[in-house]
């Protein structure tokens, strides 16, 4: 049977270190802050939100939120913006989207200064993801999956890695990510000929199709370390991800669960880069 990668143990780690480097940042007279933004009431959005300010609280980040209603209109939300960028007592943003449909999200997007860019959302941070300048933040997610595999202490140098997925999310940044580890790296995508074949042949695989159970055993072979980063509500209220878990758990070395994983760390990745960008410039 598969070891469990759970996410628990790599949020607790990440935790401790980060309170360990935002209490030495204190003593230098600063308070890292994220600042939220939110426009409307989404669901999903206030759920993270939550999530996010209470990881910030236990961890000593401060919290700065701009709650904006759903017909705000698009200048009034990129002063929003510049007024983040602008102010040195905030060091990271946190922007939801999707915007409403009245309001130019590329815009937006681009509007935020990739140095506060904490959640990978502009193309300065997706710039230096891809040439390792340095520049702005890998997103949280794709981030995540390279957490979890530092922590249970899986090497990627010179290892077989497949990425099932090419979003500016989680695929195409995963790949830049393990790239840079010196992973040998193939993506796979809806267009991919034979992925099980390709699949079976990597010693770790991270799955990010955004469709759920898509991976089954045909796709898997004995010594796999396997990323879920999917989640999905089936019919009956149950979570499940883009993997078959009850497949291949019996077959692989090392999987995440679906909830409990790649989810349970994203948020502590976005604390880490506040505390990194509070770093920054500190100095």
């Amino acid at each position: 049977m598969a070891t469990i990668l759970k996410g628990a143990a790599v949020t607790a780690a990440l935790n401790q270190s980060l309170t360990e480097r935002t209490s030495a940042l204190k003593e230098k007279g600063i308070l890292p802050t994220l600042a939220i933004v939110r426009v409307g009431e989404r669901g999903d959005d206030i759920s993270y939100e939550k999530g996010a300010i209470k990881r910030c609280e236990k961890i000593g980040v401060g919290v700065k939120q701009f709650l904006l209603p759903a017909d705000v209109p698009e200048e009034t939300l990129l002063a929003t913006i510049e007024e983040i960028n602008a102010d040195p007592a905030i060091h990271g943003c946190l922007l939801f989207r999707p915007l409403p449909g009245h309001i130019d999200g590329e815009r937006i997007r681009r509007a935020l200064a990739p140095q506060k860019d904490v959640d990978g959302i502009t193309d300065g941070s997706l710039a230096g993801v891809f040439s390792g300048s340095g520049e702005g933040y890998p997103p949280c997610t794709a981030q995540a999956c390279m957490e979890i595999l530092d922590h249970y202490g899986y090497p990627l140098q010179g290892k077989k890695a497949v990425v099932v997925g090419r979003s500016l999310v989680v695929g195409k940044p995963a790949a830049m990510l393990l790239l840079q580890k010196n992973a040998t790296v193939t993506v796979c995508h809806t267009r991919t000929a034979d992925m099980p074949a390709l699949c079976r042949e990597a010693e770790v695989l991270i799955v990010a199709a955004g469709k759920a159970g898509v991976v089954g055993k045909e796709y898997l072979s004995p010594g796999q370390v396997v990323i879920d980063v999917g989640i999905h509500v089936l019919e009956d209220g149950k979570l499940t991800g883009d993997v078959k878990f009850e497949e291949a758990e019996p077959i692989v070395e090392a999987i995440t669960p679906v909830p409990g994983g790649v989810g349970t760390v994203t948020t502590s990745v976005l604390v880490k880069h506040v505390v990194e960008a509070a770093e920054k410039a500190s100095k």
